[in-house]
């Protein structure tokens, strides 16, 4: 989203860390997962640190906030993405409410529950800072929205998870903002069935 957001030319190659083709990740990873980004002959992973180098070759336009305490804030919401939201809202809701249903399968109804179940505690600490309004306000793009809303877009899909975003009015408004975000929109996968198969 990032790169798009920058203008910056760039070839997208999709690759499911968790599917058939996940041992030819270790080439380009250590760890077999995704972001990976190839510079050149320079290669980065984690997505903070390709945020920080994106933002660092690329500083128009600026999308780190300008008073230490936004960038204090952005960094606190990044960090809440990789160590709280993603495993609730993606691994566990998202994949087993509406990803296994994508490809055929059936969802692990156990993990989706406890996906909802540990979603409101994330969701109440992005609601605290959305309403503070440093950073995940809408009409910024900073780099924690660039982090985070593809895992909010995911649990967005799943019919609980929609609600439970939408019962939270300060995260619900930054939430319709990305969805018209022109970065956000032209990055986004598209999860059919069809484009799937």
């Amino acid at each position: 989203m990032v790169l798009a957001a920058k203008g910056l030319e760039y070839d997208y190659v999709e690759c499911d860390p968790f599917g058939e083709g996940a041992e030819a990740l270790t080439r380009l990873h250590p760890f077999g997962r995704v972001p990976v980004l190839e510079a050149g002959a320079f290669r980065l992973w984690e997505t903070q640190a390709i945020l920080d180098y994106l933002e660092g070759i690329a500083p128009e336009p600026r999308m780190v906030p300008g008073a230490p305490e936004g960038v204090a804030r952005m960094r606190q919401v990044m960090g809440i993405a990789d160590s709280y939201a993603y495993w609730p809202l993606v691994r566990q809701a998202f994949s087993n409410g509406v990803f296994a249903a994508l490809e055929g399968e059936a969802g692990d109804a156990g993990a989706l529950a406890d996906g909802l179940a540990n979603a409101p505690r994330v969701l109440d600490a992005l609601e605290g800072i959305a309403a503070e309004g440093m950073v995940l306000r809408p009409g910024v793009l900073d780099l924690a929205s660039c982090h985070l809303w593809p895992m909010l877009d995911y649990f967005g899909m799943v019919p609980d998870g929609e609600e439970m975003i939408a019962a939270r009015p300060a995260l619900a408004a930054w939430c319709g903002w990305m969805r018209t975000c022109p970065a956000a929109h032209a990055t986004r996968p598209v999860l059919t069935k069809e484009a799937m198969a």
